[in-house]
């Protein structure tokens, strides 16, 4: 193995029990399941990446650096791109933010992208979705160069995950799987349930977790099965029933709720959806699960907000730094990009 590798099996090798014995992320009510706090946990993860930065600049190297290019006025994804510049100063990754307007047409985007994967100066590069519905989102995506991919969005990325090979994992996956490691949750051979199988959060996560441990890019080991828009309610119920990890990723509301999990599962909740409270008819977030009742029966829930969303900045920080050490360029990966 390329020893400059080394650190990318590491992260892949994140004991399945927390550090010394510590649950300093997590907090609980009597009878109720265990909050995991994915804001606790991506702080933690940002102070490794600081350190790991500061350690990268003081051998006298040039400081890591993000390029996100934002298109159109769409409120949410300037919120979440601005949610990425904070972090990256906090962790000391220089990065800048490129708008356009949402008329840009495809080839004057790809035209930009192409400058930017031949700047030495760029590290990593994303490009925010949704586009536009008049730009190929998936044409956007593999023209990013590979290891410069922090989404971990192209087809080379996207294969090499799915091989069991080191590549960048897409941010949310990551910040999934970060939580399920370091909170201590069991997945060899367990029973797991995503619900959801989008090509950039569903599907990467059962990968993660029903992969080979003993791989180049170790998996999870268990046993998944994934549903998705025209799985019926109630067969969707038989699965997660007896699952031992249910992740919901499909953005529908209220999709699990308690009478689904059994007692004692761990509940990772992705899914994120605005919507008009009833009481005080203010928009406020709310995830795929039922939080107050499932929590009632599971052994471990993350909130909506404060749970996966943090995660997955933390985790495109780690991309990041991969990319300026650049971890993922051996001369294999080289031959397929030129």
């Amino acid at each position: 193995m390329a020893p400059a590798l080394c650190p990318l099996r590491a992260l892949g090798r994140v004991a399945l029990r927390p550090p010394c014995g510590r649950r300093l992320h997590l907090s609980a009510h009597r009878d109720d399941a265990v909050v995991i706090s994915g804001r606790k946990l991506a702080r933690q993860i940002r102070q490794e990446a600081r350190h790991e930065v500061e350690q990268w600049v003081a051998a006298g190297n040039k400081r890591p650096h993000l390029s996100v290019v934002l298109v159109g006025e769409n409120p949410a994804s300037h919120s979440y791109v601005l949610n990425k510049t904070k972090a990256a100063a906090d962790v000391g990754i220089s990065s800048e933010t490129i708008l356009k307007p949402a008329s840009i047409t495809e080839e004057e985007l790809l035209d930009l992208i192409g400058k930017l994967n031949n700047d030495a100066n760029v590290d990593g590069l994303l490009v925010q979705l949704p586009l536009p519905e008049h730009i190929d989102e998936r044409k956007i995506c593999n023209a990013v160069t590979p290891d410069k991919d922090v989404d971990g969005f192209h087809v080379i990325n996207v294969g090499r995950m799915c091989l069991d090979q080191y590549s960048m994992l897409p941010a949310t996956p990551w910040g999934v799987w970060e939580i399920i490691k370091r909170t201590g949750i069991p997945t060899l051979g367990k029973n797991v349930v995503v619900a959801g199988r989008s090509k950039n959060v569903g599907m990467p996560i059962a990968m993660l977790l029903h992969t080979d441990g003993r791989h180049e890019r170790p998996g999870g080991d268990a046993t998944v099965t994934i549903s998705h828009r025209y799985t019926p309610k109630e067969q969707l119920k038989q699965h997660t029933i007896r699952a031992d990890i249910v992740v919901a990723a499909a953005g529908i509301p209220n999709l699990i709720t308690a009478d689904m999990i059994k007692e004692g599962a761990a509940v990772i909740d992705v899914g994120i959806t605005r919507v008009q409270d009833p009481i005080t008819a203010k928009p406020r977030l709310v995830g795929d699960v039922d939080f107050e009742g499932v929590k009632k029966k599971a052994s471990y829930i993350t909130p909506v907000p404060g749970g996966v969303g943090p995660m997955t900045v933390a985790m495109l920080m780690k991309n990041t730094i991969i990319a300026a050490k650049k971890l993922l360029k051996p001369k294999a990966l080289e031959a397929l990009t030129v």
